[in-house]
C-alpha cells in the first residue's frame, strides 16, 4: 500500500509507528483528553470498560475505513453530516450484536453505547486522518486509537474495582475484612482516578524525555572529545614530519671537512686539450 504523500509503500515500520501514536503518543485519555463522558461513566468495572472500549474500537476501525474509501466521493459541505451517518450505522450494528450475544453487558452500558455516535473521538479522527489518508493507514489509526481507549478504560476501571469494592473482573482480592474506599466507584472517585493517572503519565512522559536529553547531550560531548583527539594527533603527526624533514635539509647543507669537491666534466676536457 502506498502513502498519500510520498508514494512509498506502507509497511511494517509504518504500521508499529501508527499503532504507537494511538496507544502511547497520542493516547485519546490521558494524551488528548476525549472522549470524558463514557470514560467516566462506564469505568465501574473492568469488565465494564473492556466492552465498552472494544465497541468503540470496532466503530473506529470500520468507520475510518468507509470514510477514507468514500473520501473523494463525500462533498466537503456535507461531510461533518455523512461522517456521523456512517458512524451511526456502524454504532447500530455493534449495539445489535451486543444485545444479541452479550445481553448483560449491553444492560450494564445502557445509553452509553448508542452515545458512541457523538463520541468525540470517532469525529476527531475521521476529520483529521481518515478524510485525508488511505483505507490502510486510516484502519490502523483506528485500530490504534480504540486500543489506546481501551487501554485507558480497562486501566482506570481497575483502579476503581480494586480500591471502591475490593475485586477485579468481579473476584474477591481482600475478603470478606477489606474495607472498600466507596468514593472510588462514584462519580467523584472517577474525576479523581483519572486526574491521577494523567499526572503519572505525564510525570512518566517527563522523565523519558529527560532521560533522551541526557542521552543526546552525552551523544554529542563524545563526539566532540572524539573531534578534538583526532585533530590533536594530527597536528601531533603533522609537527612531528616538519622536524624530521628540516633536520633532513639541514644534513644535506653540511660539508664534511675532508671531502674534496668533485672534479667537473667541462674541467676535465679542458685538462686533455692542453696537454
Amino acid at each position: 500500500m502506498e502513502s498519500k504523500k510520498t508514494g512509498k509503500m506502507y509497511t511494517l515500520k509504518d504500521f508499529l509507528l501508527g499503532m504507537k501514536n494511538g496507544i502511547i503518543d497520542q493516547n485519546p485519555t490521558f494524551v488528548q483528553v476525549l472522549g470524558l463522558c463514557p470514560t467516566l461513566a462506564t469505568t465501574t468495572s473492568v469488565i465494564n470498560a473492556v466492552g465498552m472500549g472494544l465497541a468503540t474500537t470496532a466503530v473506529l476501525m470500520f468507520s475510518n475505513l468507509f470514510i477514507s474509501l468514500l473520501r473523494k466521493i463525500i462533498p466537503k459541505q456535507v461531510r461533518i453530516a455523512a461522517y456521523i451517518v456512517i458512524i451511526s450505522a456502524f454504532v447500530t450494528a455493534v449495539e445489535m450484536l451486543m444485545k444479541a450475544y452479550f445481553p448483560e453487558l449491553y444492560e450494564s452500558l445502557g445509553v452509553f453505547i448508542a452515545l458512541i455516535v457523538v463520541n468525540c473521538i470517532i469525529l476527531a479522527r475521521a476529520e483529521a486522518f481518515a478524510s485525508k489518508n488511505k483505507p490502510l493507514p486510516s484502519l490502523v489509526d483506528g485500530i490504534s486509537i480504540g486500543l489506546g481507549f481501551t487501554l485507558a478504560l480497562s486501566l482506570l476501571g481497575a483502579v476503581r474495582e480494586i480500591l471502591g469494592a475490593g475485586s477485579l473482573f468481579g473476584i474477591s482480592l481482600f475478603g470478606e475484612n477489606f474495607m472498600p474506599a466507596q468514593l472510588f466507584i462514584m462519580p467523584a472517585g472517577a474525576f479523581l482516578t483519572l486526574g491521577f493517572l494523567i499526572a503519572s503519565v505525564n510525570g512518566f512522559k517527563m522523565k523519558a524525555a529527560e532521560r533522551k536529553l541526557k542521552a543526546e547531550k552525552q551523544i554529542e560531548q563524545g563526539e566532540v572529545a572524539l573531534n578534538s583527539q583526532t585533530q590533536t594527533s594530527v597536528g601531533l603527526s603533522g609537527g612531528k614530519i616538519s622536524v624530521n624533514s628540516d633536520a633532513g635539509l639541514a644534513e644535506n647543507k653540511k660539508i664534511p671537512g675532508n671531502a674534496k669537491a668533485a672534479p667537473s666534466p667541462a674541467g676535465s676536457d679542458v685538462e686533455k686539450k692542453e696537454e
